[in-house]
């Protein structure tokens, strides 16, 4: 009877297994990352100034607003897998309930979910067009949209958070902005029951000015800020108003202030999230309006268009969000 030796074990042997086992290692490891993570897909419109019949003037191309949105309509259905569009305010130039009505039946043609912030020219102080009206007639046309206040949340996808609020102060006409003390109030329950997401909120005036307004800015950004800061997961701030495209990091929190389809660079903001394991990733483009000859008037009847366009960095960029 024979026996059986046992084959001895090479060096070369103990090197392959142990390069085999840690390429699977790795494999699996990568195969988890992807699995943990997340993606969503947005869209930021800004200031589009409606008008059905508006006039060209030195800062806005009123008179053009129905092209470029119909242009940056049909830009964002060209787009694929788009989880939802959010109007940062001022979708309307003058606040009558016939201009809403004409926009909306371009808003209404965007296939993703669509929803709206309030800014400046969209409320009528003392008029027919209040709030509550307003809402009214948006979610008659947009059926994801059932909010009854003017600032709320909703979940596009699991492991995310929107917040909508409502900064435009109702009672007398002025452009600057603040943030109610009852809104202060939800907004930090609406953070605290928020630890483990990513949170994207959108106004309309933003916390940190592209540039310095006083007949423009947000009257308690300070105090706004600080309750957004003392939480520490990743999250990102969407904003309008000034119709300049600036974006600035304070450790978890990032900060983009966005230009205005109405006025030069007449653009939008196309923004994809991936959550991952231990961090967050924005990658943020600016898509300019198709409708060149109206872009270049626009450039031309603006005072500093740099200020407007912004660094490139202001316009594209990939932001990191590191989770604690």
């Amino acid at each position: 009877m024979k026996r059986k030796y046992k084959k001895k074990e090479t060096f070369l042997t103990k090197l392959c297994n142990a390069v085999i086992t840690l390429g699977l290692a790795g494999i699996m490891v990568y195969g988890l990352q992807c699995y943990s993570s997340s993606d969503l897909k947005f869209v930021q419109l800004s200031d589009v100034h409606f008008s059905d019949a508006g006039v060209n003037t030195t800062f806005k191309m009123t008179g053009e607003s129905p092209k470029l949105l119909e242009d940056a309509v049909n830009q964002i259905n060209e787009i694929p897998d788009v989880n939802f569009v959010m109007f940062t305010g001022d979708q309307i130039n003058v606040p009558y309930e016939k201009e809403l009505q004409a926009f909306l039946k371009y808003a209404e043609k965007i296939k993703a979910p669509w929803y709206i912030t309030f800014g400046n020219h969209d409320r009528c102080v003392g008029g027919y067009l209040t709030k509550d009206l307003y809402l009214d007639i948006v979610a008659q046309h947009n059926e994801n949209f059932k909010f009854k206040n003017s600032y709320y949340s909703f979940v596009p996808r699991k492991g995310y958070k929107v917040i909508v609020l409502d900064n435009i102060i109702s009672d007398k006409l002025t452009s600057n902005g603040r943030v109610s003390d009852e809104q202060l109030v939800w907004l930090n329950k609406e953070l605290d029951d928020a630890k483990k997401d990513v949170v994207l909120i959108f106004m309309h005036v933003p916390i940190i000015e592209p540039f310095p307004s006083n007949g423009h800015k947000l009257l308690n950004a300070t105090e706004v800020q600080g309750i957004i800061e003392k939480h520490k997961n990743p999250i990102a701030v969407f904003e309008g108003h000034y119709h300049a495209a600036k974006i600035t990091q304070n450790g978890n929190v990032l900060y983009v202030a966005s230009p205005a389809l109405v006025s030069y660079p007449n653009a939008f903001r196309v923004i994809n999230v991936r959550n991952e394991r231990k961090k967050v990733v924005f990658n943020i483009e600016m898509r300019e309006t198709r409708e060149k000859n109206i872009q270049k008037l626009a450039k031309l009847l603006v005072f500093g268009s740099s200020i407007y366009m912004g660094e490139e960095k202001d316009r594209n960029g990939v932001y990191e969000i590191k989770k604690n």
